[in-house]
């Protein structure tokens, strides 16, 4: 029950109804891109001391250590003045030039090994004030560009200790293209890289994604990267129970009634609102939500529909939003043809987030 519910004592099919993101049609201005860029709240407490090894992964471990040492070695000046240092023991001179050796790191793994956690980590660790570092995946730093043009983003980024990339997308040929540009000039002026990435249409293997890929589809920055390999399965599925069975509309229903900040949509519905707004726009549209209730989950219809879906699956798991459905589960939202395809890792990801979620909402049901 709300807590404005248990206040005045009444019923919580009494009080205003619950929100609708359908409803919504947020607009983002183009300062909110820049001060966003920092790790989402899901990610606001993990630090390395938190990210916990599979015992049968010692590549985790490895990569753990890694980064501490590449995080210590962004203190001082930042690079492009007196000062600068070099990254994993390379160019210490504080001679104003470029240092030697990798400016980058490349964290190569399957979906649910801890990336995020740890680019994240990597962030809180690096010794620099939050407005010098940024932390934002590939779709929000090339919102950033078509927001604030080319040149202003090399500008806005230019004095910036360490720019995080997470879940770089080279599947995406012209935008990798773009983002490997400004990643060059970022690089000249002394800014250190960290990434994720997914995976390429028609990689279709388990498991991690191939740091080659990573390193030819960004061109002349390869030199500038140090893979650093995490193996291990999806974390949400180590002895984690199954996702629950959808609940039926009414106790959805009553849930969003009961439950502070809830939405409540129909989920085809939904689906179609979300074609009507900009993707970079879908983190703002879940602004201040406390819960997602959604009735009369369906399976997408195509494929366009479906990445939406999955990023705005994305900014819900960023948030920590729990999820409550009726309908179909979720590991039924995508066709055969969908898993089977190009973007397949971002579908596992998507249903693998909306399970963690719907995981967190059983608590919301009013028995």
């Amino acid at each position: 029950m709300s807590s404005s519910t248990a206040a005045h004592g009444s019923s919580p099919l009494t009080d205003a109804g619950p929100l609708s993101l359908t409803a919504r049609e947020p607009h983002v201005p183009a300062d909110r891109l820049v001060a966003e860029m920092v790790p989402p709240p899901r990610f606001d407490s993990v630090r390395f001391a938190t990210y916990i090894p599979d015992a049968n992964q010692p590549s985790q471990t490895e990569a753990v250590q890694a980064l501490e040492g590449f995080a210590a070695g962004l203190g001082g000046a930042h690079a492009t003045g007196a000062g600068k240092r070099g990254f994993f023991g390379f160019g210490r001179s504080r001679a104003p030039r470029t240092p030697a050796g990798p400016r980058g790191v490349y964290l190569d793994g399957g979906y649910g090994v801890g990336k995020t956690h740890l680019l994240a980590s990597l962030w809180h660790a690096t010794p620099a004030e939050p407005a010098l570092k940024a932390f934002g995946t590939f779709v929000e730093l090339t919102n950033m560009v078509g927001a604030l043009g080319f040149q202003q983003t090399v500008q806005t980024l230019s004095n910036h200790r360490l720019l995080c990339i997470d879940e770089f997308e080279l599947d995406d040929p012209g935008d990798t293209v773009l983002v490997s540009t400004l990643l060059g000039r970022l690089v000249e002026a002394g800014v250190a890289l960290a990434a994720t990435s997914n995976t390429l249409p028609g990689k279709l293997g388990e498991g991690r994604f191939a740091a080659a890929d990573f390193l030819r589809e960004i061109q002349g920055l390869s030199a500038h990267f140090r893979a650093l390999r995490i193996d291990g399965e999806d974390y949400r599925h180590r002895g984690l129970p199954e996702a629950p069975a959808p609940f039926t509309d009414e106790q959805v229903t009553k849930a969003a009634y009961a439950t502070a900040d809830a939405s409540l949509d129909d989920f085809p519905h939904l689906l179609e609102h979300l074609a009507k707004v900009h993707p970079s726009r879908y983190g703002a549209l879940t602004d201040g939500l406390g819960a997602v209730c959604l009735t009369g989950v369906t399976p997408v219809p195509d494929q366009s529909t479906a990445l939406r879906l999955v990023v705005l699956a994305d900014r819900l798991y960023d948030r920590e939003v729990p999820v409550l459905a009726s309908g179909l589960p979720f590991d039924r939202l995508f066709s055969e043809e969908m898993l089977n395809g190009g973007y397949r890792k971002k579908y596992f990801r998507a249903i693998s987030r909306l399970t963690a979620l719907a995981r967190d909402a059983k608590g919301l049901v009013v028995s």
